[in-house]
């Protein structure tokens, strides 16, 4: 089967369930506590942008930044975890005001655990969005699960929701806004 092929019926796949379980979604994203996402891949577009004299660059989304914003407006607590380690990372979640940048996770689940423990919070209290195969036991063990458009086809397989938009094109702020229309909170 082709990957585009594989694309098609992943998305027909998240969308029916979606629909069907519209309801039950709500319930679940009305009791998110806490968002946490990826970096490369979702809040940027993958690219790994080096200059001449090496220095590394990364393009982030401002609608997504706003989604952040939105989420902390609202109450929710909000974390990065990434396996890489850059200043980049560091300044833009210091820019966000994100209180929970984790770097150099090699064990995602094990971090959103201490972050569960620390807030008092469930893993069902916890969203996160995720684009490859390093996130997928975290997508399993929390309450709500995304990916990009263009996240790894198995990431795509397991998640809740399969977003429109694609890593670092506003997929944060689409499940931002899912999240903050099911607690009423948009437009606060």
């Amino acid at each position: 089967m082709s990957l585009a092929r594989s694309s098609k019926r992943r998305r027909s796949r998240a969308a029916r369930g979606t629909r069907r379980g519209r309801t039950s979604l709500e319930k679940i994203l009305k009791g998110i506590r806490l968002f946490a996402t990826d970096v490369d891949g979702v809040l940027t577009d993958a690219g790994m942008y080096y200059t001449e004299s090496g220095d590394e660059l990364k393009k982030f989304n401002t609608q997504d930044g706003m989604g952040v914003k939105l989420l902390q407006g609202a109450g929710l607590l909000t974390a990065i975890l990434t396996k890489e380690n850059t200043a980049i990372v560091a300044r833009r979640g210091a820019k966000l005001g994100i209180p929970e940048v984790h770097q150099g996770v090699e064990d995602k689940i094990d971090v959103l655990r201490q972050l569960a423990e620390k807030y008092g919070l469930a893993l069902e209290e916890i969203a996160y969005i995720g684009d490859d195969v390093n996130d997928l036991e975290a997508l399993k063990a929390v309450g709500f699960s995304a990916a990009p458009a263009d996240g790894h086809p198995l990431v795509c397989q397991v998640v809740h929701h399969v977003c429109r938009k694609k890593g670092g094109e506003g997929a944060v702020r689409e499940v931002a806004d899912m999240i903050l229309v099911a607690q009423g909170a948009f437009g606060r």
